[in-house]
């Protein structure tokens, strides 16, 4: 009988090891898995490669997990904020590293690990300091710029409902960069608000 379900937080994330690669979902706090944060935060892991929309909120979840000193680098497309003190001041004082990956580019090279293609070329970046060091080239008369997938070692996301088998569903915006993380990683570990019954789940919203 398949059942993917985890009894404890601890069981859930045990296979995460220092040096890994984790995509966490959420667009800000929308639809960002606090509680397996605070989970990855007491199972001690260090030097972790954090690759998600914005650099943390306030003092919660992903800034809290940068406040633990947990994180290497952070990939994103929104590193500053009005509240995103912790990843400011960690970054000016050089003990974190930050590449910055424009929001469309950060969907498309996930997307593109979960795809298995091995590049794409998009023009959002084309020109500006972002594209820097990377291959361009002319197509049909327009100008891209060669990016490679984000792929990860895990994800850790929020949905509103899933079941034993590992079928989410989301709610509204909370949806966000769900799936396309879940296709990207060798492990993904999603957080629910309720658990259903198989079959409880519209397919059609899966």
């Amino acid at each position: 009988m398949i059942d993917k379900s985890k009894s404890s937080l601890s069981e859930a994330l045990s296979q995460i090891k220092d040096g890994a690669t984790i995509l966490i979902g959420g667009f800000g706090t929308a639809g960002q898995p606090a509680e397996l944060i605070d989970g990855l935060i007491e199972l001690g892991v260090k030097d972790l490669t954090i690759v998600s929309n914005n650099a943390g909120n306030g003092d919660y979840g992903l800034a809290k997990l940068l406040k633990a000193g947990s994180v290497k680098k952070v990939i994103c497309s929104f590193p500053r904020q009005a509240d995103s003190y912790v990843f400011d001041e960690l970054y000016r004082a050089g003990k974190v590293e930050l590449e910055v990956v424009p929001q469309g580019n950060l969907a498309c090279r996930i997307q593109a690990a979960g795809m298995g293609l091995g590049a794409v070329f998009t023009p959002t970046g084309f020109g500006t300091l972002l594209a820097e060091g990377k291959e361009t080239r002319e197509i049909d008369g327009k100008d891209y710029v060669l990016e490679y997938p984000i792929k990860a070692d895990f994800a850790l996301i929020k949905a509103y409902k899933g079941d034993r088998w590992g079928n989410l569903v989301y709610r509204k915006s909370a949806r966000n960069f769900g799936p396309i993380m879940a296709m990207a990683a060798d492990v993904t570990i999603a957080q629910v608000s309720e658990v259903v019954e198989l079959g409880g789940l519209d397919p059609e919203h899966i």
